[in-house]
């Protein structure tokens, strides 16, 4: 084991938001364990851009919703780096359909439901262990949790299932001095939301935008970054909607 800087475990970080939130980290000062499920090469262009940016970064495989690759993956940082400072639990474990109540299948409903909690549960229970007091553990969630209708069911039900798990992880780990909180963004462009967000959905994310257009990664990542601070080390349990205002523009849920 070498002496090391703060390390960062960011899960599902090969593209999207996680790849974001792992470069922003790194610029951050952090040494970032860059998380992924099956696509090396995509993870090692994360590592690269870390690395030319001057920042430093490790990728490493793991399916964080199998509990016996979660605890590799933790004891290899652990060896390596001997702490663990950060954790932004980000994976997409299982892709959520989008079809009212009346065409979902029980077994895409449970599966993305069951996905996303197992997807946090084992890496948060194993990180728990390691981290140090002053830690912070950050989970990506979604607006989805507060909006209905459009066939969001398994993947609103999911993301609320997981926004409370978040909060119960809070309560237990504050008095180890590791501050929790939950990122729950809106529309954001990526390679898996493209398909989505265009026709009509662009042009409704985009006039209901405060930044005149819709989300990128970065900014996401970029608010993430900020939950790390020393600054906020007295926010805990909290959900801060990341959405460019969308709630408010449009009347919801935040309004």
């Amino acid at each position: 084991m070498r002496a090391s800087k703060a390390v960062a475990v960011v899960t599902g970080a090969g593209r999207g938001l996680g790849a974001a939130t792992a470069r922003e980290l790194g610029r951050r000062g952090y040494h970032v364990i860059v998380n992924y499920r099956s696509n090396a090469g995509t993870a090692q262009a994360v590592v690269d851009d870390i690395q030319a940016d001057g920042g430093t970064a490790t990728r490493i495989a793991a399916d964080v919703c199998a509990e016996a690759e979660v605890t590799a993956l933790v004891e290899a940082v652990m060896a390596e780096h001997g702490r663990i400072d950060v954790l932004v639990c980000n994976a997409n474990t299982v892709s959520p359909t989008f079809v009212p109540l009346a065409s979902l299948a029980w077994a895409d409903f449970i599966g993305k439901v069951t996905g996303e909690l197992a997807g946090a549960f084992f890496i948060t229970k194993s990180v728990l262990t390691a981290m140090r007091q002053g830690g912070r553990i950050v989970y990506v969630s979604s607006t989805a949790a507060d909006y209905v209708g459009s066939g969001r069911m398994s993947h609103g039900t999911a993301k609320s299932a997981l926004t409370t798990f978040s909060r119960h992880v809070a309560a237990e780990a504050a008095p180890l001095g590791i501050a929790v909180n939950t990122v729950s963004p809106g529309a954001v462009m990526t390679e898996a939301s493209a398909e989505r967000i265009s026709g009509d959905r662009l042009k409704q994310v985009t006039d209901n935008s405060i930044l005149g257009r819709v989300m990128q990664p970065d900014d996401v990542a970029a608010v993430i970054g900020l939950l790390t601070d020393q600054g906020m080390r007295s926010v805990t349990g909290a959900v801060l909607r990341v959405d460019a205002g969308f709630g408010v523009l449009v009347g919801g849920p935040s309004s």
